[in-house]
């Protein structure tokens, strides 16, 4: 059954704004979809129904009154479990924080929050957000909305299912090795990961890395800006960004014209592992849109070292946030989280430098790319989805994999380079799940890469085979009905101010 909450963020603002729906309407809707599909999803984690319906009343009383709304005036948002919201518990995926109620929104939430937006719930993430599959011990794991049984891919899987299955028609997701892109990619919907520096944070320990970032999900590239134009602010706080910055260049976006674009693609980056049949399905997507753009071309940038400088790179994240809970007792994190930290104590000085220096030339050789290409495409994910009970596959079609950060190089060398990226829907792949195409921008350019993506998305509408998958809500709200032992159905949680424990950078 089609209820409100199967639209598009921009079309219920635009009829909230207009008084013919309700956010009353809209809340309850949003509550009704994940109570018939999350039992078998566990996408969404902590809500507080009672609140958002509140707030819901208050925004409708604002709409009647004539006041001036904000961009996202009685929109649910979910909030990925790694962000602060005040008296909504917020676990960061760790059982370290699995009573915790942070007593204020951290900034970015807060930003939601004045444009108008309703905090509905919390979405599901592995520890720390660390990890390729959305699963904790706090929560359990998230399943695919195309398949329940496979995994979402993670960091910001729960957002991705969310939106996957309407139950929230906006998320927050983050990005460090490609955690906004591979979950849109794996649940047919969008994620885009900013240039460094356009959307804020306070949480960002090392504050002159260019690799994590947070960023805004949706179901289409209209509503992906929309929710960026409000994360994306000025701040003096984050080092990476312009106090000047603002939202509003990049939040109303109109389509690129794709004939004069220059556009070079690459089925691995020329390093990366990326499964034969992801290749596969890669390689027809590209011959399929030769000769739409003013030139298509098949070029590796030169990613010579990224692996390793990766890896260097990020691991001073987790000895920068983990030191005292493993200092404390190693068992309190996950095997993930504990696993880079422990690689991060092999490394020397020395190595930080000459990844840096590989870093540094790596983002000038990509530079030198973008002189002659305006865009670049690739895969979004490795492979196809795996079971959801697995922490990450050993093995890809065959080909043998060491550990999770195999299945992702195709994304975090993007990272590296500070370059824009945005995962948009591109048909299904070879075993009937939906498949990703990442599009890179320009460093800078998230506005001309988000009119690129909108002009690829509504081209891919009229081509057969390249058009969003949607899962089939029906089939998914029939087993929910039917599991003999289902996920439980968040709790509501009473409102109560807490002392912060403190601030984590998430993985």
């Amino acid at each position: 059954m089609t209820l409100l909450c199967d639209l598009t963020a921009v079309e219920l603002r635009r009829l909230i704004g207009t008084r013919q729906i309700s956010p009353v309407e809209l809340v309850r809707d949003c509550i009704r979809r994940i109570e018939a599909v999350n039992p078998v999803l566990n996408a969404v984690v902590a809500t507080d129904f009672e609140a958002g319906l509140e707030a819901a009343r208050a925004a409708e009383a604002q709409v009647m009154r004539g006041d001036k709304l904000g961009a996202l005036h009685g929109l649910p948002v979910g909030v990925k479990d790694l962000n602060d919201t005040a008296g909504l518990r917020t676990t960061y995926g760790s059982p370290i924080f699995q009573d915790h109620v942070p007593a204020r929104d951290e900034q970015m939430v807060a930003a939601l929050r004045r444009a108008g937006a309703i905090i509905l719930a919390k979405t599901n993430t592995p520890e720390f957000g660390t990890g390729g599959n959305t699963t904790n011990e706090v929560y359990g794991p998230t399943g695919n909305a195309f398949n329940p049984a496979l995994s979402c891919a993670g960091s910001s899987g729960g957002s991705a299912v969310a939106l996957a299955a309407s139950m929230l028609p906006l998320c927050t997701g983050s990005d460090t090795g490609g955690s906004l892109r591979k979950p849109a990619a794996w649940s047919g919907v969008v994620g885009f990961r900013p240039t460094p520096g356009l959307v804020p944070s306070e949480k960002r320990r090392l504050g002159w890395s260019v690799l994590s970032v947070q960023g805004p999900m949706g179901r289409n590239v209209a509503d992906t800006a929309l929710l960026l134009g409000t994360m994306a602010r000025g701040s003096s706080i984050d080092p990476m960004a312009s106090p000047q910055a603002g939202g509003e260049d990049v939040a109303l976006r109109r389509p690129q014209d794709l004939s004069s674009l220059r556009v070079a693609f690459s089925t691995d980056l020329g390093f990366a592992p990326v499964a034969p049949s992801i290749a596969r399905v890669f390689t027809a997507r590209m011959a399929a849109l030769s000769g739409l753009f003013s030139g298509l071309r098949e070029e590796n940038p030169d990613m010579a070292g990224a692996n390793r400088a990766y890896r260097v790179i990020r691991c001073v994240n987790f000895l920068s946030a983990f030191r005292s809970h493993y200092e404390r007792d190693p068992q309190l994190l996950g095997a993930n989280t504990r696993g880079n930290y422990e690689e991060g104590l092999t490394y020397t000085l020395s190595d930080l430098a000459e990844a840096h220096m590989e870093q540094t030339r790596i983002y000038r050789a990509f530079q030198d790319f973008f002189t002659r290409h305006d865009l670049l495409f690739l895969p979004c994910q490795a492979l196809t989805p795996f079971p959801k009970t697995q922490l990450y596959p050993t093995e890809m079609e065959g080909m043998p994999l060491s550990g999770y950060f195999d299945t992702s190089g195709i994304t975090f060398a993007i990272s590296i380079t500070g370059h824009p990226a945005i995962c948009i829907p591109c048909g299904l792949d070879d075993y009937g799940m939906p498949f990703g195409l990442q599009v890179v921008g320009p460093r800078g350019a998230d506005a001309f890469t988000l009119d690129c993506a909108m002009a690829l998305e509504r081209l891919f509408q009229d081509l057969p085979g390249f058009g969003r998958p949607v899962p089939d809500l029906d089939l998914l709200e029939e087993a929910s009905r039917s599991m003999a032992h289902p996920c439980p159905l968040p709790v509501t949680q009473q409102r109560r101010a807490e002392a912060d424990p403190g601030r984590h950078q998430p993985g």
